[in-house]
């Protein structure tokens, strides 16, 4: 969230993991006011959010696991000890010690005390006219961080509006998820009351923050994951008619730079390429690592930046695609015949944490979009399509469907159909639609970070993941160093 949010407010936020959270920052006059004193005015409670705004940084953990803890991609990069994390969520043979598990976990937490502290109850309460739209976006974020963590680890501590510090780790249990998902959804159902469309509202002229469309759409996916058809339904259809939302007409120039922020854009992660970055702290990252961490090894070429060569496609994702279906290659560059057609003479290296001949063609490092600064593995700045609106009609499709409105169902999923010319599909049976419209998931959202959640919401994980064993590895383990940190109140998740 940094192509706008560019002011890192580190003098307020100090809180960089969960067990560094305090509620009085130990700041020095007279560079700041100390926290219990701030929010006076109606730039420190925006800054207060740009803080909050941070955290999204973070996401590229989630959207790694998504796809290479199914049978979309492998973890690749140099070695298998390189992020050695996820190379065992690659092979199901991770366990409660997982650097990238615990960072996923620190850093939605943080976000999370982030949005406490600007929604927690204040002694002098001041009023200004764009505080309900802060408070607003602040319960948004706080549901995005808390339902990032209920889809990864199942029951999670609940702990709202107050920051998180020793005590309240020390203190709290694991909530049933079925509580957490209650307060996501009153977050949301809260935010949706206030926020307007961004047709409706310029924001100020600010990009990248979040409106009544994001809050619905995150609304019905909460929903869908809990498999409540009728509510997931019911906001979908709301977002869907509002017409504030089409298809893009090109998929082809879906991920570039260029075509950010289109009629199809739904929430986008904001990234700048005006700041370098090193590798010794991701998240403080103004750019999005992830292109540069998914290029090609030691590439030597055309079009192409060099990278280093994570999250590779697998032969099945390539293999899966319907004939002359165009997101094939949009989705999985296969690297040989691109050469052999466009660059001949260029080389490249395979790197030793896994090699397809296939990489991720939607985020890459290309040599047009980089900025020349520090790292350019780390510097990109292409945002990250967290809900696009073919991913609310396939969802409202699925919930449709769900319900026995195949009709609307079947329409949806044309729609999707349709802007990538491929033959509209007909009806046959409900049970033969719902297959059709997982298919068309899987072949329009590949390598986005939604494969492996929707195969576990969907019970169809242990089918084509091997090594998934089911009754465990539909949850991830809760880090054992955050186990101990609470004084050993968390219990662990069956079978880790």
């Amino acid at each position: 969230m940094k192509k706008i949010f560019i002011v890192f407010i580190s003098v307020i936020f100090s809180l960089v993991i969960i067990t560094s959270c305090k509620k009085f920052l130990e700041l020095d006059p007279p560079y700041t006011q100390d926290a219990e004193n701030y929010f006076q005015n109606e730039q420190e409670y925006f800054r207060a959010l740009t803080g909050a705004y941070d955290l999204l940084q973070g996401m590229f953990v989630s959207y790694w696991i998504g796809d290479i803890a199914s049978d979309n991609t492998i973890a690749g990069g140099e070695s298998v000890t390189d992020t050695e994390g996820l190379h065992q969520i690659d092979n199901m043979t991770h366990g409660a010690v997982n650097n990238e598990l615990r960072n996923l976990m620190r850093w939605n937490y943080c976000g999370i005390s982030r949005c406490n502290f600007i929604l927690e109850p204040k002694e002098n309460e001041i009023n200004f006219a764009s505080k309900a739209t802060i408070l607003a976006e602040a319960k948004f974020l706080r549901a995005f961080y808390y339902f990032e963590l209920v889809k990864v680890f199942g029951d999670m501590p609940l702990i709202i509006n107050k920051r998180i510090g020793n005590d309240e780790v020390l203190s709290s249990i694991r909530n049933p998820a079925s509580e957490v998902y209650d307060q996501i959804e009153k977050d949301l159902n809260e935010a949706i009351v206030v926020l307007s469309y961004k047709s409706e509202s310029s924001h100020s002229g600010i990009k990248g923050r979040v409106d009544k469309g994001a809050a619905q759409a995150l609304l019905g996916k909460v929903y869908l994951y809990q498999n409540e058809w009728s509510n997931a339904d019911f906001v979908f259809s709301d977002l869907i008619n509002s017409g504030n939302y089409t298809l893009a007409s090109d998929y082809t120039t879906m991920f570039s730079k260029s075509n950010e922020n289109n009629s199809e854009t739904v929430f986008d992660v904001e990234y700048s390429d005006g700041e370098g970055g090193g590798y010794n702290c991701l998240i403080c990252l103004e750019g999005n690592l992830t292109p540069g961490y998914q290029g090609i090894r030691a590439y030597e070429g055309a079009v192409y930046g060099d990278g280093n060569s994570y999250n590779l496609p697998t032969q099945d994702l390539f293999s899966s695609f319907e004939y002359k279906d165009p997101r094939r290659d949009v989705t999985c560059l296969n690297l040989d015949n691109f050469i052999s057609n466009n660059s001949p003479g260029s080389t490249y290296s395979i790197g030793g944490g896994g090699h397809t001949g296939l990489f991720n063609n939607k985020y890459i490092k290309s040599k047009a979009e980089m900025s020349g600064l520090g790292d350019n593995d780390l510097t990109s700045g292409v945002n990250y399509r967290v809900i696009r609106y073919a991913d609310v009609l396939l969802m409202a499709a699925e919930s449709s469907n769900k319900l026995g409105y195949d009709t609307v169902a079947l329409e949806y999923l044309n729609l999707v159909r349709s802007r990538v010319s491929l033959p509209l599909k007909t009806f046959q049976t409900n049970e033969m639609l719902y297959e059709d419209i997982l298919k068309e998931r899987r072949s329009e959202l590949s390598c986005e970070g939604h494969r492996f959640f929707d195969l576990v919401r969907t019970g169809k994980a242990a089918d084509v993941i091997p090594g998934f064993v089911v009754g465990k590895h539909e949850l991830f383990p809760i880090p054992q160093d955050e186990i101990d940190l609470a004084g050993g109140n968390w219990s662990q998740n069956p079978g880790y």
